[in-house]
């Protein structure tokens, strides 16, 4: 526990919880480097292409679902054709993923790479959020396919990485990656690999071992799913946990697979953890070993988006943990993903799983709300001053008054760039605001430090969309009910802006997957009574059965 509470003010609670982005838009950047590699390919067929590889998303999302979890081998003999389901798998204990031939690249890139890439950037900012002191020098990206995941890494920690090592099986996704980042100055030291295994017989060779193997970042983004079996997924986030030394970052679709595929994996490494806490605690015991066996990186705990370590609250409940994220399609989604007669929207909301693990035990911190004095509606009218009521004309007018800045559309939009623009220089202008940017976030860091949600306790986590009726706001929450976040409950909580106007407004304003402040009074272990403003779902009378 801190030996001084941080005292949260209303503002600063406001901004500590938010953690969602409405609706993001593609760097500039990629958005260029994307549409670059179409124009050289010129596939006239790539629309078709675009259509095929969803249907094959779907198709694969089916066909796990009726594998056994003891099976994996068997079902590359069974595929007629491994060319047009493009996929195998290599062997039992090993890699397995897409085999996608140039085309498919092409329509992976068109339709599929910026979603993902603004699913990354939205899970990589929150981590920077809650963990400010985290820059990783080193980072592993498992399945990187054209390198969603790197481009990620360089928006949010733009010169801390200094070496990466790409694992991608599919030769033609690794080189429409190398393609894309042509042209990108300041890169770090990239190596890639066809396998894990390929991966470790390279560290192997190599005189420092245990140096060359520990990752500060693993990434693991839309690739579990392609494989088949629980027993071969397994095996796969085990050997990614051993390659990491700080975080591991899975993420799949936010669909009841891709949900069911993250649980299993967090029950895994969690109890994995756990069980060599136990065993080494014994071994302390009886003598056999000594007390600095147990360093700072000895267990795991969930960073996001879960805010306890316990057993998942909505397991055999019909309801799974998912997000979602909202992007501005690029040029070459609004081209090559409409159909005939159907209009297409400027926006597309991609949906997602996702979970980090971090080593070592959770740290202890204050709840937010301990510290806080939080006023009924009536008694802030009583306390109202009469020349709080007051109203300055000139300065309520001056504050009505919003200046828009001046944006350049060619700097907004890669539609209107031509080759001749991009060679007479301008990534020097992209890098002076790049520069700009970087300096701009070296300012709000320190703003952004006490403001941050920390990761030791006393915040929910919103995981259902609010419910707004009449002056009401409903959340459904995942909450800690144990103040060292060893458990943790679902609960639904209806907020009103007569008993709590701070809180009804925060309420009002907070998003899917944004965070909700705590505070230990409520978690006293006594039997809450049944109202509007607690809700538990097996208690829940007013808004029906739950599910």
């Amino acid at each position: 526990m801190a030996n001084s509470q941080k005292v949260f003010t209303v503002e600063t609670l406001r901004r500590a919880a938010k953690q969602s982005f409405r609706c993001l838009v593609v760097p500039v950047p990629l958005r260029r480097a994307i549409k670059k590699y179409l124009r050289e390919e010129d596939d006239p067929h790539i629309r078709k292409r675009v259509r095929q590889l969803s249907e094959s998303f779907q198709e694969i999302k089916d066909t796990n679902l009726l594998l056994p979890e003891t099976t994996a081998k068997s079902l590359a003999d069974s595929m007629n054709s491994v060319e047009t389901k493009r996929w195998k798998i290599q062997t039992v204990y090993g890699d397995s993923g897409l085999e996608y031939r140039d085309g498919e690249t092409a329509a992976y890139i068109a339709s599929r790479m910026p979603a993902v890439f603004s699913v990354c950037f939205r899970v990589f900012t929150e981590i920077r959020r809650r963990l400010p002191d985290f820059t990783p020098t080193k980072v592993l990206d498992f399945g990187a396919g054209t390198g969603s995941g790197f481009w990620a890494v360089k928006e949010v920690w733009p010169k801390s990485v200094e070496k990466v090592n790409i694992v991608e099986p599919s030769q033609s996704m690794q080189r429409a990656g190398r393609n894309l980042i042509q042209g990108l100055k300041d890169l770090p030291l990239i190596h890639g690999y066809t396998s894990l295994l390929a991966l470790n017989k390279v560290i192997n060779k190599e005189i420092d071992k245990e140096n060359e193997r520990k990752h500060d970042l693993v990434i693991a983004s839309y690739v579990l799913g392609e494989i088949p079996s629980l027993k071969d997924r397994i095996t796969v986030v085990r050997q990614l946990w051993e390659l990491t030394d700080d975080l591991l970052v899975l993420v799949e679709p936010g669909t009841p697979h891709g949900a069911n595929i993250i649980s299993q994996m967090r029950s895994h490494v969690l109890w994995m953890e756990e069980r060599k806490l136990r065993k080494l605690e014994k071994k302390i015991k009886k003598g056999e070993v000594g007390k600095e066996v147990l360093n700072l990186k000895s267990g795991a705990h969930i960073v996001a988006p879960c805010p306890h370590d316990g057993k998942c609250p909505l397991e055999n409940t019909g309801k799974y943990c998912h997000f979602v994220q909202r992007l501005e399609r690029t040029s070459s989604q609004r081209s090559y993903k409409r159909t005939k007669g159907v209009p297409l929207r400027g926006f597309e909301d991609e949906k997602f799983c996702f979970v980090v693990f971090r080593r070592g035990r959770r740290p202890r911190a204050p709840w937010p709300l301990d510290g806080m004095k939080l006023e009924t509606l009536k008694e802030r009218r009583a306390n109202r001053k009469p020349e709080d009521l007051e109203i300055d004309y000139e300065d309520f007018i001056k504050s009505q008054v919003v200046e828009v800045p001046y944006i350049d559309p060619r700097a907004y939009d890669s539609d209107t760039m031509d080759e001749e623009e991009e060679e007479d220089g301008e990534g020097t202008d992209e890098n002076e605001d790049e520069e700009e940017r970087i300096e701009e976030e070296s300012e709000e860091k320190i703003e952004e430090e006490n403001e941050r949600a920390s990761v030791g306790g006393g915040w929910g986590r919103i995981i259902f969309p609010p419910f707004r009726k009449g002056k009401q706001v409903t959340l459904d929450l995942c909450v800690p009910t144990k103040e060292d976040g060893s458990e943790g409950a679902f609960e639904r909580r209806v907020f009103t802006k007569s008993k709590n106007p701070d809180l009804h407004l925060q309420a009002k304003k907070s998003f899917w997957g944004d965070l909700w402040p705590l505070t230990t009074q409520q978690d006293s272990g006594k039997e809450k009574p049944v109202d509007a403003e607690w809700c538990r779902p097996d208690q829940d009378q007013k808004w029906g059965s739950w599910p």
